[in-house]
């Protein structure tokens, strides 16, 4: 059993024969003890919720008026965190047991008191307790995850299209630690018109409120596509919503917003202030990098977002990202991939079909920072083409 340091011990007796008894029974157990005694029970309720929690009360269940276990609850109620060891007389073994079933660490009788018996009663029952604490916070703990991954998971989008021609592959990897939601955030949505309309964006900084906002703007977009928003109008909502939510709050975010349709070999793109993105068709990518603006929330009321045309033949697709994927260290000098890397990457893997050539290129990346800590960013991929067949 590990050694216990210095104990801070409580003791409530109401007979100052029997709290001598105690303190002398300590004093030979070898224990490192630092004891206070009181005498009733409103000064044992003073201390123990106005100071520090001791580690430990060796409890008498009848100071004067107070009798049995209401000492014990209220005690209990008092300083949760503590250890108690209830005192009780000779023929009270059942009220002993009555006491360790309502909470209590131990019980002695104090006829019975030898320092080997004390000081084992209140070593266990430290540590005892301490397990205790250690096991409920672990439990807690596991609660709490469970269900942030349940809320999480709920707030992943899932691509909301039912056109067979139109392959979707998305992948998403937060950078916090333990978690499935980042800042990072995209939704693919296809219209009643036919049109298929995704996003991907990146709100600045990390943690839970950037997850948060993250979330809110993805569900806004959603919503403003089902109700026929589109192009510049539809960024402009984003940023009137974005500065309603954070107040003076000095956030942005970085998006692209795509607008696809079965009959055109076109893709309609607004670039806000986010990385270019990758044509891929077996054997070939390519970084398209059209006009874009500042990202949304930079400076709000100052738009400039236009909608522009890019070429998108049969067999092509659109790759979308965030900028975790390239903006991993990748040498001691502190030098990143960069996008012109990322290209180079995505290129030894433009033979693969969708879903292989985004898992390759993530692990490639991975790969290539592992040794200066990996992907620390959130990540967001979506690989958005129509299919020739």
């Amino acid at each position: 059993m590990a050694r216990l340091g210095r104990l801070d011990v409580l003791l409530v007796e109401d007979d100052p024969g029997d709290a001598l008894l105690v303190e002398d029974t300590l004093e030979d157990t070898g224990l490192e003890v630092s004891l206070r005694w009181v005498r009733t029970l409103a000064e044992a309720g003073a201390r123990l919720t106005t100071g520090p929690v001791p580690d430990c009360v060796l409890l008498d269940l009848h100071l004067g008026a107070e009798q049995g276990l209401k000492v014990l609850d209220q005690v209990l109620q008092w300083a949760p965190g503590a250890a108690v060891v209830v005192l009780t007389g000779l023929s009270e073994s059942q009220a002993g047991m009555a006491a360790v079933a309502a909470g209590a660490q131990d019980y002695l009788a104090k006829a019975q008191l030898e320092p080997d018996r004390l000081g084992r009663a209140v070593r266990y029952a430290v540590q005892r307790r301490q397990v205790q604490q250690a096991v409920a916070a672990l439990q807690a703990e596991q609660m709490r995850a469970a269900e942030n991954a349940r809320l999480e998971r709920g707030l992943l989008p899932v691509p909301r299209v039912t056109n067979p021609r139109l392959g979707v592959v998305a992948r998403y990897r937060p950078g916090r630690a333990h978690s499935l939601l980042g800042g990072d955030f995209y939704d693919v949505v296809e219209t009643a018109d036919g049109l298929v309309h995704a996003v991907i964006g990146d709100v600045a900084g990390h943690g839970p409120a950037s997850a948060a906002l993250g979330v809110s703007l993805r569900v806004a977009w959603r919503a403003f596509v089902l109700a026929g928003m589109r192009g510049p109008q539809l960024v402009e909502l984003l940023e009137e919503l974005m500065i309603g939510e954070q107040g003076h709050d000095e956030m942005f975010v970085t998006l692209t917003t795509v607008t696809l349709s079965p009959d055109e070999p076109v893709a309609r793109v607004v670039r806000a202030g986010h990385p270019g993105f990758l044509l891929h068709a077996p054997g070939e990518v390519r970084l398209m990098e059209p006009p874009g603006a500042l990202g949304v929330g930079m400076a709000p009321g100052l738009d400039g977002w236009r909608e522009q045309q890019v070429p998108l033949p049969p067999g092509h697709a659109l790759v979308l990202f965030t900028d975790g994927l390239f903006e991993g260290q990748i040498d001691d000098d502190g030098a990143r991939l960069d996008v012109t890397g990322l290209l180079d990457v995505a290129r030894r893997h433009r033979h693969r079909a969708p879903d292989d050539f985004v898992d390759s290129v993530i692990t490639d990346v991975e790969a290539a920072s592992l040794r200066h800590g990996g992907l620390d960013d959130d990540v967001a991929v979506l690989h958005l083409g129509w299919n020739t067949r």
